[in-house]
């Protein structure tokens, strides 16, 4: 036994939680060089302790056989996980398969599932219900109504609860809505953006020219729609009002320091004015509409609206790939949205 592949290295590395340990330093120290983002880190240590640990808690990284494998993907698909989170835990058991086979347990990863990713664009808004949730999130500010409590228990709570201070809407959340549909930000960035990312630009055009940190390794600035820019200074007035306003105070919910909480309090706010403008929930095709599906509302507007629209161009500014906005936005697109441009005719060139 002393040649055998099992005994081969530190026995104590035989282990899926110190296998994780090593995964996580290595991917630090990609983030050290610029290869990874910080969040790709965070998100890899939520998967592990989510699913991969408490599954391969008892097993050997030696003793993995296909049929385990087909067992995890059984408890990712029970947990209604989609096909493409399905697919990024693999990855990451792959990984830890791989650093096993480093360390001798094993000669070669075994047999993985295959797994097919459907791409599943996410819910937008009409131009009709933009318009709506902007003009119900307007009322409910001048209204100074009360939203429902989302939990009024004593007991600890394990979900998100809304503090009595925010059960009132402020300007904030009509002027998010029109922010993120003018500027093609996810609500991670909006999270974070602070008025030192944020630059006014009056020229032949006027824009914000925003440089926010760096999210899913794109760091290039970004350009907003004109719009954006009366969102943005009606913002700012009021936070220099309240006291805020300066280069590291947050743009929106400047008072909250946690900026998760602030996420959570717009999101929140989303579905109360979704609810009260009469728009559903759910698109046709049942996927939910949050915050994000204003980011998906702005670059489907771009393609549907926007006179001669370049995809490099709006895939780049909206700090995506070409490729992604054919998979996950324009891939909603039909004929009936662009039926004009679809029925017109070109004009025939007069002779001099």
């Amino acid at each position: 036994m002393t040649e055998s592949v099992l005994t081969q290295g530190a026995m104590r590395n035989n282990s899926f939680d110190v296998l994780s340990e090593q995964l996580l330093a290595q991917e630090k120290q990609r983030v050290q060089r610029g290869e990874l983002s910080a969040a790709s880190v965070g998100i890899l240590k939520n998967r592990l302790d989510a699913h991969v640990l408490p599954h391969f808690k008892y097993i050997p990284p030696s003793q993995v056989t296909p049929m385990m494998m087909d067992a995890f993907v059984k408890r990712l698909t029970d947990s209604q996980l989609s096909s493409t989170t399905v697919s990024q835990y693999l990855v990451v058991v792959r990984k830890l398969l791989k650093l096993a086979i480093r360390h001798g347990f094993l000669r070669e990863v075994p047999e993985l599932p295959s797994i097919k990713v459907a791409s599943q664009p996410r819910s937008m808004l009409s131009l009709r219900e933009y318009a709506a949730v902007v003009r119900t999130a307007n009322r409910l500010c001048r209204r100074g109504g009360k939203a429902p409590e989302v939990k009024a228990s004593t007991l600890k709570r394990d979900r998100f609860w809304v503090q009595p201070r925010h059960l009132s809407l402020p300007p904030d959340m009509a002027w998010a809505i029109r922010f993120m549909v003018n500027s093609f930000v996810r609500p991670g960035d909006l999270r974070q953006l602070k008025h030192k990312h944020v630059q006014v630009v009056r020229g032949a055009s006027l824009y914000l020219r925003m440089t926010l940190p760096e999210t899913k390794r794109h760091d290039a600035p970004m350009v907003t729609l004109s719009p954006a820019v009366r969102v943005y200074e009606a913002a700012l007035a009021k936070a220099q009002r309240e006291g805020f306003g300066g280069p590291d105070d947050y743009v929106f919910l400047p008072a909250e320091k946690d900026r998760n909480y602030a996420l959570a309090v717009l999101g929140f706010w989303f579905k109360w004015v979704m609810r009260e403008a009469g728009v559903a929930p759910e698109d046709t095709s049942g996927r939910l509409r949050t915050l994000y599906c204003l980011r998906h509302t702005s670059i489907m507007f771009r393609l549907l609206y926007g006179q001669g629209i370049d995809m490099l161009t709006l895939a780049r500014n909206a700090r995506t790939s070409v490729q992604m906005i054919e998979r996950f936005y324009a891939s909603a697109l039909d004929g009936e949205m662009n039926v004009a441009m679809l029925q017109s005719r070109r004009t025939s060139k007069k002779k001099a």
